[in-house]
């Protein structure tokens, strides 16, 4: 047994939050080189803007199909071994694309092995730890693991791209292996438990100890494809994926660069809706706690349906900063509602595997505005109309979480 039971007033949960969290958040700092690197790899190569987006379209897409495999592992085996699996992928590949030459390079390093390694790394990993150790305040240990996801690879890129314009985009790259391989990766070893009850404790909340775990369903996903609300559920949240990690996250610097900001102020801009999801994402796990998940989870889309039309008009920086907050707190605060409505629909014991599928979705939503949105502007010579079709498929979005069963849903 690697840990003890604690005499402490903390309960051991919140240690395992923390291990979380910093995992989290440094594998998605991995997310944040994306945005960033574009153009200095055209500008060094002279690669099309397709085929570096066809990379992280791979990253995107890999990040999310390794999810509900991975999702599936921790059911069983727990997370810890899965942690140090992948964190340890995700610093090879980033290390190995300092001597990267050609497209298929970077497809192969930053699609293929940085992209399989952070589908462990993500919120699948989040969402199974808060549903094994929190039965209260689980509203809330969502919230938190969904801002290191998503605010970790926002307030990531002034750094990345401070280090890229001192010493390049190697540096950058490099020193996020480092970051991940030789500081995260230790903690892992060292701190993280995979169930309370190997410790002789229960789930913070629990009145008592309730023993041994369930095991996950063993034909969990034949029942949960059969139900319209996961795929509800999932498409909405691959709509949350495409408006989100991969039009915002990949094509808001390019898109600020053509309209007259300096890269600077569009990363720093990033940076600004990282702290600004760090609340955001907070308080709707908060919400979810005292009001429910559904139509906290609608208005989100709606929301966010609204910025997005918003966004082709930014055109200063007092705007930019308004756009900044309010897109920042609505950035990953669908997470918290649709996690917690995972559980609700298909058992806590089987949330690796039912949300590592809809979290594919998300990154299959993701891949296809990554390299969607090069494709329109090559077309159209601007983003306007990609951002305007995710603002129309976010509406859509809204709509579909308000046709799920509110009857097989804890407190909607």
């Amino acid at each position: 047994m690697r840990h003890s039971k604690r005499k402490t007033g903390l309960h051991y949960a919140w240690v395992v939050l923390g291990v979380t969290f910093v995992t989290l958040i440094a594998a998605a700092s991995v997310r944040s080189v994306a945005g960033v690197i574009l153009e200095p790899l055209e500008r060094e190569f002279g690669w099309s803007r397709e085929s570096i987006t066809l990379a992280m379209s791979i990253n995107l897409l890999l990040f999310g199909l390794a999810g509900p495999f991975l999702g599936r592992l921790i059911d069983r085996f727990g997370p810890r071994l899965i942690a140090i699996a992948t964190l340890g992928l995700i610093a090879l590949g980033m290390a190995g694309t300092v001597w990267m030459q050609q497209p298929w390079h970077m497809h192969w390093l930053w699609g293929v092995v940085v992209g399989a390694g952070s589908g462990g790394a993500s919120m699948v990993m989040g969402a199974a730890v808060a549903h094994r150790w929190f039965h209260a305040r689980r509203g809330l240990a969502l919230g938190i693991l969904g801002a290191a996801m998503s605010a970790g690879q926002l307030i990531f890129t002034p750094t990345v791209m401070q280090i890229t314009s001192a010493a390049g985009w190697r540096a950058a790259s490099l020193s996020v292996a480092v970051l991940v391989g030789a500081m995260v990766l230790p903690l892992v070893l060292l701190l993280m438990a995979d169930h309370p009850e190997e410790m002789g404790l229960q789930a913070y909340g629990d009145a008592a100890v309730t023993g041994v775990a369930p095991p996950p369903d063993a034909w969990v996903m034949r029942n949960a494809l059969r139900r319209s609300d996961f795929w509800l559920l999932a498409s909405s949240f691959g709509i949350c994926g495409l408006t989100s990690s991969g039009l915002i996250q990949i094509h808001f610097i390019p898109h600020g660069v053509e309209h007259g900001f300096s890269a600077m102020t569009m990363a720093t801009s990033l940076g600004v809706m990282g702290a600004a999801d760090i609340f955001g994402t907070i308080a709707s796990g908060w919400i979810c706690d005292r009001f429910g998940k559904l139509w906290p989870l609608a208005a989100y889309y709606l929301i966010r349906g609204a910025t997005l039309f918003a966004l082709p008009f930014v055109d200063s920086g007092g705007t930019l900063m308004v756009f900044s907050v309010i897109c920042g707190l609505n950035w990953l605060s669908t997470v918290p509602a649709t996690s917690a409505l995972t559980a609700d629909l298909f058992g806590k014991q089987n949330v690796g595997t039912v949300f590592g599928w809809i979290f594919f979705v998300h990154q299959l939503g993701a891949a296809v505005a990554s390299y969607g949105a090069s494709w329109l502007h090559g077309l159209m010579g601007n983003y306007t109309l990609a951002f305007m079709s995710a603002g129309m498929l976010a509406l859509t979005a809204t709509l579909l979480v308000l046709c799920i069963r509110r009857d097989r849903v804890a407190f909607a």
